[in-house]
């Protein structure tokens, strides 16, 4: 059927025609069709809704859903044509609506305005982004922790500053970015709490007059409670703004774990290597593997901060209730969303592909001035205090670089003008392992306590992926 010219839908009010210019300025319809299937859900079990409170005959309601699920098999097939003359997804939606059923279709928008509207529908579309992110942010974990147990004991250096600091196992390192995501998915989990609260019937901002039962839609849709305020149900963008928050921190820790792999991969580090399915070659040196998902993984963070800011900034002037501002509250929540959507399966696959160096992660752990602090601790348990050990300690370093000698390889004298309660043969309490063995405390590198993280990290993703689905 062909589609009717565009009217607005408050055309009785005005005598003159929308600019075009104007016209093209408000149309969020390009973006916003990423909300029609919502928009038709939320449409239906108001439909029904309006059939049983009696706004509507019941044969209308079963009218009004029936085209309503005509249009969402339209829209899901790519089907459906999109007028930028009627503005956005709700008014295309309602007109085709109209045109498909007649009359009853101009009935569906009884007690709700696009305000209420939309604020279901972004919900909505968060709910739904938020059980697919999840289950990609368990994946990622469950290849850290996959990964982690397998290099379960083996070394390398940690570091602060960049400089080694340092020794700690392999596992630890990788545990600690799963720890990172766990809190992300702790975040994202908790803000579905927050979007589990149903506007529908707030209306443009004071609700409405008519019997409406907005405990039926809510229970239709899924929704365990009502908003409580028709001007913060409408006005208020918290919701988006969490979840933006959510995504600049999950990228952030994202961007962390890629400028380790960035690291590790080059010559310089030569830690680990990443299979050439998931690295790029040069156009000009035949030489080059670039670790470009990682860089890239690294650099969209940047867009996700940027979301984040540029909403906080829209929204940080207005007065209640709703303001046309809002209309920019959607394609960052959109751009977030596909960003990790694509981030979150490659950063798995790069962690499961993952090849270590362990010959060179062990020669680099075991550096010859990273048993300073483990003979400083040992002096402490001698009875010096602990800055007089940490100044003798670091005279000891200083002499053996002066001497260009390994700190290990001073001779009993030497170390003694510096470490006077140093006893025979330190040093050979000092190898790698038994300074990793003696850092026990909980959450610590040794290996007893890495055995219990891991324990814990599969325990904790067994018991949600028996709760949510999902990889573990």
């Amino acid at each position: 059927m062909a589609r009717r010219a565009a009217a607005k839908p408050w055309a009785g009010r005005f005598a003159e025609t929308t600019d075009e210019s104007l016209e093209k300025l408000s149309a969020s319809v390009q973006f916003d069709q990423r909300l029609a299937l919502f928009d038709l859900e939320g449409s239906r079990a108001h439909a029904r809704m309006l059939g049983a409170v009696g706004l509507v005959t019941r044969a209308e309601s079963r009218l009004m859903v029936k085209g309503l699920e005509e249009l969402k098999t339209r829209v899901a097939g790519g089907l459906f044509q999109w007028d930028p003359k009627l503005e956005d997804v709700h008014m295309n939606l309602e007109r085709a609506l109209v045109e498909l059923i007649g009359p009853a279709g101009e009935k569906l928008h009884t007690a709700r305005s696009r305000n209420d509207q939309v604020a279901l529908d972004t919900r909505l579309y968060l709910k739904a982004a938020a059980g697919r992110l999840g289950y990609g942010l368990r994946d990622l974990r469950s290849a850290l922790v996959e990964k982690a147990a397998s290099v379960k004991y083996a070394p390398m250096p940690g570091y602060t500053h960049l400089q080694r600091a340092q020794p700690v196992l392999v596992a630890h390192h990788l545990l600690a970015y799963y720890q990172m995501l766990s809190r992300d998915q702790e975040r994202l989990e908790d803000l579905g709490r927050r979007l589990d609260s149903m506007p529908l019937g707030s209306g443009a901002l004071a609700g409405t007059s008519l019997p409406i039962d907005p405990a039926l839609v809510a229970a239709d849709l899924g929704f365990s409670r009502l908003a409580e305020n028709s001007l913060d149900a409408v006005a208020s963008r918290d919701h988006l703004l969490e979840f933006l928050a959510f995504g600049a921190i999950t990228l952030t820790n994202l961007s962390r774990l890629a400028e380790d792999l960035v690291l590790w991969c080059s010559q310089e580090f030569a830690f680990a290597e990443l299979p050439d399915a998931l690295t790029t070659g040069s156009s000009m040196m035949p030489q080059k593997k670039n670790p470009d998902g990682a860089e890239l993984m690294r650099g969209k963070a940047g867009r996700a901060i940027g979301n984040l800011m540029a909403l906080l900034a829209v929204v940080k002037g207005l007065p209640l209730s709703y303001n046309r501002d809002l209309q920019e509250d959607k394609e960052p929540i959109f751009d977030t969303a596909d960003t990790l959507d694509m981030l979150l399966p490659v950063a798995a696959k790069m962690v499961r592909g993952l090849k270590f160096n362990l010959e060179r992660l062990r020669e680099a752990a075991d550096d010859p001035f990273a048993s300073a602090t483990d003979l400083a601790e040992l002096l402490v348990r001698r009875g010096v205090p602990f800055r007089e050990a940490h100044r003798q300690a670091g005279a000891a370093v200083a002499y053996a670089l002066k001497v260009k000698k390994n700190l290990a390889d001073l001779t009993p004298e030497e170390l003694n003008r510096f470490c006077p309660e140093a006893p025979a043969g330190v040093f050979a309490e000092l190898t790698l392992e038994a300074r990793l063995a003696a850092r026990s405390t909980f959450g610590g590198p040794a290996p007893r306590s890495v055995a219990r993280q891991l324990r814990a990290a599969r325990q904790r993703l067994a018991r949600e992926t028996g709760r949510n689905g999902g990889p573990g």
